[in-house]
């Protein structure tokens, strides 16, 4: 070739290829998107085996326990001193002992009926403080009350006994009755209604 498109000099244009920025566009995107897949991921796992324990504290701290006391008729049925007839029995040698016992028990409100030496079947053969002899159904009645006034008697009851009396048999070991205040504090404790729990109520 010759005229004016004549090239000159010792310098040629090079051709370069093109540079491939779409290429690295996408593949730096593709790196963001993997990543924030993976850490979305492991906050998904932190949350299935967290998250189950903190709903579980969450509920718990929610519900509240409740209790409701009720009182027990139980010593409701409890006769009243005035309502107690005791006879006093004397199974001891020493003579006196079951009237100056019975004058005690009458000012503390009991109603005295037969005042005497014990038959027997007692007699010198009660080798504690004493024995409380009543019918079946004063095993919940008369004799805890009159118990009472005579700790560490023993209580025991005859299934043929016709009646509401109770006896109070003297026995060897008896030394007098409960101190009139010890007797009023036990007497209060045995009827006082009683709180016993009831069914639970939950709310949460």
């Amino acid at each position: 070739m010759g005229g004016q498109y004549k090239i000159t000099g010792d310098k040629y244009p090079r051709m370069r290829p093109a540079r491939r920025r779409g290429r690295l566009a996408f593949v730096a995107v593709a790196c963001v998107t993997v990543l924030g897949v993976l850490g979305w991921g492991t906050l998904q796992l932190i949350d299935v085996f967290t998250g189950g324990d903190k709903a579980s504290a969450a509920g718990a701290a929610g519900c509240v326990t409740t209790a409701r006391a009720s009182a027990s008729p139980a010593a409701a049925v409890l006769p009243k001193p005035g309502q107690v007839t005791v006879n006093v029995l004397n199974a001891t040698t020493r003579s006196g002992l079951a009237q100056k016992t019975a004058d005690e028990l009458k000012k503390r409100g009991f109603r005295v009926g037969e005042v005497s030496n014990a038959p027997e079947e007692y007699d010198k053969k009660v080798a504690g403080t004493g024995l409380l002899l009543g019918p079946a159904a004063s095993l919940k009645g008369a004799l805890p009350v009159l118990g009472t006034q005579l700790p560490g008697a023993e209580h025991r009851t005859d299934a043929a006994r016709k009646g509401a009396a109770v006896d109070l048999i003297i026995g060897n070991g008896f030394k007098g009755l409960a101190k009139p205040a010890d007797a009023d504090t036990a007497l209060a404790k045995l009827t006082a209604p009683r709180s016993t729990p009831a069914a639970e109520k939950k709310s949460c």
